[in-house]
């Protein structure tokens, strides 16, 4: 195998190994994470030459899941990995924020980074060597890039601080979140939490920092014995003379007023009219003609963080720390079991909640041991009309996925225990409209759906968006409250928060820039809290301030109930047979837990109770004197066979059926007939008997299966 290198630290009372040079060799950088007993193989490759006709960096990143690091077969047909999972393709949301912004601007050569995870240690997720071995892959690669850059996450459990916790951990934990720092500044924060203070998510971030100082250091001595010198790339350069030109044709005043709006397309209708104008008078430039569009981004991007950084004027004409106006209502789609709209501007959300039996829940085939299923889905959904574009709809992408894992990470702390509320709850955010920061409206709107449609969740939860425009140096640069689409793509921060009144639920932080000084994320959670507040009191709770008390007519009805585990076999019946019975017979939705814990739902109440009574029926052992109900299936020479419930049947003899002699079972009782008996207790062969005579008459049966026979036959 040759020579090769390996280095080592302790990383959260684990160790954390590097080998550099043992497998991956043709990969441009490689590392050979070890993590515990977890183990992933990270690499970064390049291409030689620059993607022709793009203006965007193409940066690919996957988080490449193995079944049988895990020790676990894929399911389906095919029995191998297939399309990445949800969790994946977060991670490698995560893994491309922080490192995305390193790049050169001007930098085009498709890059993958790739992560392979082949063992899995449960106290040592996964998560981690892949962001630091991609960092250290592309740090060591000849890919330019201006790194490293670590990443670390923290839980908080009985109000201390755990690093790195492992799968067992985080799902206990008040607070899962993760940092990305360079040697400076935090560049990428991703948070969940259980209404985390202001102050202590402050100081869960910079604990974070600190140890991921520790690890660059760590790379730094890896970089300089394993580094390899940088390759020169093909620069975009807009030609002088172009600029020269398109200035003299639009100055700056003129574009001023054409990006001077908060009409997405009046202002996207003026930059076309320059470009068409600047086409048609270079017609004979095709070298220009090539270059413009580069050349208008970037005259825009000039002209708004100057007005913004400068003269402290937003394209909107808002302040600084003022808010779009704000819309919500309920109810606009009647056959949701709820919804919502959150307007904001040009931003438009509608939620809309589904409730179902948690046999509905989404079960989830992954490397983490301790999730089998997602009792809360949310959705989010990007059609291009929301923007004005078109395109055809391929299914949601990352961004999309990502969108929807916010908002749903940003509720959950405010979500009912399933013993509270035993529904499995969708919740689909529909964009309608679209100018910045649709996955915070998608929070509220949420929010507001699910109080719509009965769900009990414990406080209304609100999210925004903060922007940063910076310039020359780390003091001069202005936090902008509830930024939009301009001021997001021109600026350099998103920073997305959610919470209640009491606090943080979730947030998601990207830049276009290297690095946060401390008082920047300091700035931005306080004018989130701010806006929240706003958004909490003035517009969400003057639409509907509580849970309603009641489901919709169209959602589910659910019965719950407990039964001895070892009569569940009796409840199934043979390959199915007696449930299937009653889920025909009544028709509703049965679901039964190996603890014996069952949930009956449907949407007709009367026979969801008469579900309920029969699996109490079949799960009671008959005693004498007990009063029954009970349809006639089958006459013999010597009594009838009656069925009480599925799967739970008795005999009448011929001597209980009437109170005088009758010579044949039929003179009495046909097929179908339903009657009332008592239970006389066992006979002599230890079953039990049945009396048809015997039954009191003005007894109430304890379960009412259909049409009762008026008489049993004639009395002496």
């Amino acid at each position: 195998m040759g020579d090769y290198k390996s280095y080592s630290m302790e990383l959260g009372g684990r160790t954390l190994t590097v080998d550099i040079g043992r497998v991956g060799k043709q990969a441009n950088g490689c590392c050979f994470m070890h993590y515990g007993e977890t183990v992933v193989l990270s690499t970064a490759t390049a291409s030689k030459a620059p993607r022709e006709g793009i203006d965007f960096f193409p940066l690919s990143v996957d988080f490449d899941e193995k079944m049988y690091a895990v020790g676990k077969i894929p399911g389906g047909f095919n029995k191998r990995e297939g399309k990445a999972s949800t969790h994946a393709v977060l991670t490698s949301r995560v893994i491309d924020r922080p490192m995305r912004p390193l790049f050169p601007k001007d930098f085009r050569n498709d890059v993958t980074l790739n992560n392979m995870v082949m063992s899995v240690d449960p106290e040592c997720d996964p998560e981690i060597p892949a962001m630091l071995g991609s960092a250290l892959a592309t740090a060591i690669s000849d890919i330019p890039w201006d790194g490293p850059c670590a990443m670390t996450q923290l839980g908080l459990i009985d109000g201390e601080f755990v690093i790195n916790p492992g799968y067992e951990l985080k799902h206990k934990s008040d607070l899962q979140l993760t940092v990305a720092s360079t040697r400076e500044k935090v560049i990428m924060i991703e948070a969940g939490a259980n209404e985390l203070p202001e102050d202590k998510m402050i100081e869960a971030i910079y604990k974070c920092d600190e140890i991921n100082k520790e690890i660059i250091r760590f790379f730094d001595g890896i970089i300089a014995e394993c580094g390899k010198p940088k390759f020169d790339y093909e620069h975009i350069v807009i030609n002088p003379e172009l600029n020269e030109a398109l200035y003299a044709m639009c100055p700056a005043e003129e574009m001023e007023n054409i990006v001077f709006t908060d009409d997405r397309s009046k202002r996207d209708k003026g930059v076309s009219e320059v470009r068409a104008k600047f086409a048609e008078q270079y017609a004979d430039r095709e070298d220009w003609l090539a270059q413009i569009d580069e050349a208008l981004y970037q005259y825009q991007k000039k002209t708004v963080r100057k007005m913004i950084l400068k003269d402290h004027k937003r394209p909107d004409g808002r302040e600084i720390t003022q808010i779009r106006p704000l819309a919500a209502e309920v109810d606009l789609i009647p056959r949701a079991h709820g919804s919502a709209m959150f307007t904001r501007g040009q931003t438009q959300i509608c939620d809309c909640v589904t409730l179902a039996p948690l046999s509905e829940a989404q079960r989830v085939e992954g490397l983490d041991p301790f999730i089998t299923k997602n009792r809360y889905m949310h959705h989010y959904n990007f059609p291009s009309y929301s923007v004005g574009e078109t395109k055809p709809s391929r299914g949601p992408g990352r961004r999309e996925i990502g969108h929807g894992a916010l908002a749903e990470r940003a509720l959950i702390p405010v979500l009912p225990s399933e013993e509270e509320f035993p529904y499995a709850i969708r919740a689909v955010s529909e964009t309608f409209e679209s100018n910045g920061s649709t996955s915070q409206a998608s929070v509220c709107a949420s929010s507001m759906a699910l109080m719509a449609a009965g769900v009990p969740i414990k406080k209304s939860v609100a999210g925004i968006s903060c922007g940063l425009v910076t310039g020359e140096t780390d003091d001069d640069y202005i936090v902008l409250t509830d930024i939009q689409g301009l001021e997001d793509f021109f600026g350099d921060m998103d920073f997305k928060v959610a919470g209640t009144h009491d606090g943080i639920t979730a947030i998601q932080m990207d830049i276009k820039i290297h690095g946060l000084t401390r008082p920047i994320v300091e700035e931005a959670i306080r004018r989130t809290k701010e806006a929240r507040e706003y958004i909490l009191t003035e517009v969400m709770e003057k639409c509907i301030a509580e849970p309603r008390h009641e489901l919709s007519k169209w959602a589910p009805k659910i019965i719950q109930m407990n039964i001895d585990p070892e009569k569940i076999g009796d409840v199934v019946g043979q390959r199915g047979k007696t449930i299937n019975a009653l889920i025909d017979t009544y028709g509703v939705e049965i679901d039964i837990e190996d603890d014996g814990f069952v949930s009956i739902s449907g949407t007709d109440a009367a026979n969801m109770q008469k579900a309920a009574e029969a699996i109490r029926l079949i799960v009671t052992e008959f005693e004498k004197g007990q009063i029954l109900t009970g349809k006639v299936i089958s006459i013999k020479e010597f009594g009838a066979f009656l069925e009480f419930a599925p799967g739970k049947e008795g005999l009448v003899h011929i001597s209980k059926i009437a109170n005088s002699r009758i010579a044949h079972v039929e003179d009495v009782l046909q097929l179908g007939d339903v009657v009332r008996v008592v239970c006389l207790g066992k006979d002599k062969n230890g079953k039990f008997s049945f009396s048809i005579k015997d039954c009191p008459k003005d007894e109430t049966a304890s379960m009412d299966i259909g049409r009762v026979v008026a008489s049993a036959g004639p009395e002496d």
